[in-house]
């Protein structure tokens, strides 16, 4: 996974945007290196000498002030021109019905997408070589996705649905973050883009609309305790019976790089850390400490690695 930068743009939207940023770059850097060469210039020849005049007074040369109003404006006209073609580009209308739901909450991104049902969380997988169009929603307070190398930063508003289009040239995995201050936890509020050839794309989608497996031994014992506590009012498993979507779909939570948004690598060890007190791994974060004894710990973390 690469680094979170904007210097590495990986689709034509984010290349429109870099493009646009070296012109505004080289223009704005060559007017300061004239301004600084006539201000230097000017020191260097006209400082003050004693007994000398003063210098001749130039103030309304209609000419000068002419080319001094023509040149600045021409400057505004021609990147304002740049900007707004760059906007089109990157910002076309969005189609009637989207192919993937983003909704922020505190802190963590759920991923809908409508037309197969899939559902998951912090781990957004996307087909190469084609733009996708996204509707981005919020459940809670004020979020902002923003994927640094696939596309621009735009703002999840609660009840008022903003789109952007996503897309990736090659197959990576890129770093995403919430660029909003949106609560305590608001640093570790990231997700990744996984961009896959379109036939691996579709293979993930498929394996995504299996129910979770049966489990058995010690880890029926930790399905048996999902459902018995209050974990099934918050977390959604699909073929254990539990459907609530407070907090993170979990039915194929084993397959997933990471979880907490981020905070921590999907290993058996970390998430033994996080059962026994959550909010010692992110403090704020809305999952409860339910002083879980090491015996049930061990149950939760067998049943949870057999959801791949």
């Amino acid at each position: 996974m690469d680094a979170l930068t904007s210097l590495n743009p990986q689709s034509p939207q984010t290349h429109a945007i870099f493009n646009l940023w070296i012109v505004a770059t080289i223009v704005l850097g060559a007017i300061f290196v004239i301004v600084v060469g006539i201000i230097t210039y000017s020191l260097m020849r006209f400082r003050w000498r004693e007994g000398e005049p003063d210098p001749e007074q130039v103030g309304g040369n209609r000419r000068v002030e002419i080319i001094w109003t023509v040149i600045p404006v021409f400057i505004v006209v021609f990147l304002f021109a740049l900007t707004v073609r760059t906007m089109s580009f990157v910002d076309p209308a969005p189609p009637a019905e989207p192919e993937l739901v983003v909704i922020g909450h505190q802190w963590w991104w759920e991923a809908r997408y409508p037309k197969s049902g899939v559902i998951a969380a912090n781990e957004i997988h996307i087909p190469t070589g084609r733009p996708i169009p996204v509707l981005l929603d919020s459940a809670d307070v004020l979020h902002e996705f923003w994927v640094a190398e696939l596309t621009r930063k735009i703002s999840n508003v609660p009840g008022h649905p903003n789109h952007v289009w996503l897309q990736a040239n090659r197959p990576g995995v890129y770093l995403g973050v919430c660029s909003e201050f949106c609560g305590t936890q608001h640093a570790w509020m990231r997700f990744t883009v996984v961009a896959q050839e379109p036939a691996e794309f579709a293979a993930w989608e498929q394996s995504q609309l299996a129910a979770a497996a049966t489990p058995t031994g010690e880890a029926a014992k930790g399905l048996a305790l999902f459902k018995n506590m209050s974990c099934v009012s918050c977390h959604a498993i699909h073929g254990a019976g539990a459907e609530a979507r407070v907090g993170p779909d979990l039915t194929h939570f084993a397959s997933r790089k990471q979880f907490g948004s981020g905070i921590a690598d999907n290993t058996p060890e970390n998430l033994r850390s996080w059962l026994h007190d959550p909010q010692n791994v992110k403090p704020g974060v809305k999952m409860p400490n339910f002083k879980l004894t090491d015996e049930q710990v061990s149950q939760f973390v067998a049943y949870f690695e057999t959801l791949k």
